[in-house]
């Protein structure tokens, strides 16, 4: 038996990714290896009964699949999970621009704790009742006047000024999802926006920085995410996915829904035109009763129908943000949806714009903790959140042991690190987590060198 890996080791700590989706729920487990690479160390699968367009609906089912997830996760990765990275979808996702001022009291130089201290005054914002900031996203910096400064760290000046892309959702979604995580037993770490996860594992910086739009068809929902000049833009969320192509197949070809997923996986398009008049597809009937012929255009009729009301949502959605004509990288569609048969031709043809599908592939190490099938498996579109939240997780540990230094360097007082930590609202928990680890000693210096006596 292999030994089990302590979930907290001091050098390559374990990170956990949860999707919640509308028909998987997916536990991914690993670890920092190299330059920009996850090392996989295990995977755990279920089928999701409680959660409709990305909203949790049943609480029990959920919790059940989530447990079931994690135990396969654990057995295949030899880790006790506890603390995972939750992904968060559904219509109720919402986003506004906002700008944020700063004004030092010194021409010093910028440091981490004055761009933590903007963002936590970004949470002050008085949202419309009933929801919640999930994320504050920093686009670009102005410094003493200077405009356009994508990395304001290390410079010098006193009036720190910013725009920020919030993210909000509604109150009771992220209670549902944090209950449903509470309640199989484990912490959440960071809720993290699906299509910024899914980003982080099919897009790389030159297509951010040329201008790229992220469609992730899931099983609910469509996750638009655009970039520009490694800027995060705009966001957003259609309550539409591959579920609803399959209800349309199960309705148009009078089917059951089984069949109807079967249909859409094996034999779907989404260019009727592509397909030939004679192909026939033969589906048993229920119960004794005869079985039925199915032409393999209608059933392409019937899905290009529907993939064309996504991509028409989608189209608003890039018209809507003013980037339309600065898209060089184009659109890079991933999720499930995105192994549909003559997708990127469908896209390309409503949009005219260059498409490409997008595989999480390109951040995974080799592993001997996982099979070649279950490498291969990993490396399709619909991962692309599950891999992406492990990124995401392995990021926001490295901006925390960087924020730790400065607060070492700087001598920074309990006093202001307890501020800033409860400016935000134990929402940002890993910026709680560094306040108990440092007022524990944990940076290695004394008590009076750390609450700034002399």
């Amino acid at each position: 038996m292999k030994p089990r890996l302590a979930e907290n080791e001091k050098e390559n700590p374990i990170i956990v990714g949860l999707d919640i989706g509308t028909t998987k729920i997916c536990v991914t487990v690993g670890r920092r290896s190299g330059t920009n690479k996850i090392e996989l160390l295990g995977v755990g699968k279920a089928e999701s009964s409680g959660v409709n367009r990305g909203v949790v609906a049943n609480i029990q089912k959920t919790v059940s699949s989530i447990r079931e997830a994690v135990t396969i996760a654990e057995s295949q990765s030899n880790v006790d999970i506890k603390v995972v990275n939750v992904g968060i979808a559904g219509q109720h996702i919402k986003s506004i621009q906002h700008r944020g001022i700063l004004t030092k009291r010194d021409y010093d130089e910028v440091g981490r704790l004055d761009v933590e201290q903007l963002i936590s005054d970004m949470y002050k914002l008085v949202l419309p009742p009933g929801e919640e900031i999930i994320h504050v996203l920093p686009q670009e910096f102005t410094i003493d006047n200077e405009p356009g400064i994508k990395e304001p760290i290390g410079m010098a000046g006193r009036r720190v000024e910013a725009n920020f892309h919030i993210i909000s959702g509604r109150v009771t979604d992220i209670r549902n999802i944090k209950r449903c995580v509470d309640n199989a037993d484990l912490e959440v770490s960071s809720l993290v926006l699906e299509p910024l996860a899914s980003s982080e594992a099919v897009l790389d910086e030159e297509e951010k920085t040329a201008g790229v739009v992220l469609v992730d068809i899931g099983g609910g929902t469509t996750d638009v995410a655009i970039f520009h000049e490694g800027i995060i833009r705009h966001t957003a969320v259609i309550p539409l996915g591959g579920n609803i192509v399959t209800e349309d197949i199960k309705q148009g070809c009078s089917v059951l829904r089984n069949q109807a997923e079967q249909l859409k996986v094996r034999y779907g398009s989404a260019l009727a035109d592509e397909n030939k008049d004679n192909e026939v597809i033969c589906v048993p009937g229920i119960r004794g009763r005869e079985s039925k012929e199915i032409s393999v255009k209608n059933l392409a009729y019937i899905i290009q129908a529907r993939m064309e009301e996504i991509i028409e949502h989608v189209y608003y959605e890039i018209k809507s943000s003013g980037y339309e004509d600065k898209l060089i990288a184009g659109i890079v569609i991933t999720g499930g949806g995105a192994q549909l048969k003559h997708l990127v031709q469908l896209v390309e043809y409503i949009t005219g714009i260059g498409c490409r599908i997008g595989y999480p592939n390109e951040y995974l190490a080799k592993t001997e903790m996982l099979n070649k099938q279950a490498l291969e498996e990993l490396k399709s579109p619909m991962y692309a959140t599950s891999i992406g939240l492990l990124i995401k997780g392995v990021q926001t540990m490295e901006e925390d042991e960087a924020t730790q230094q400065e607060m070492v360097t700087k001598k920074v007082t309990k006093e202001k690190v307890t501020e800033i930590a409860e400016e935000k609202r134990k929402k940002e928990s890993w910026f709680t987590k560094i306040l108990s680890d440092f007022i524990k000693d944990d940076a290695g210096i004394d008590d009076d060198t750390f609450i700034g006596k002399k």
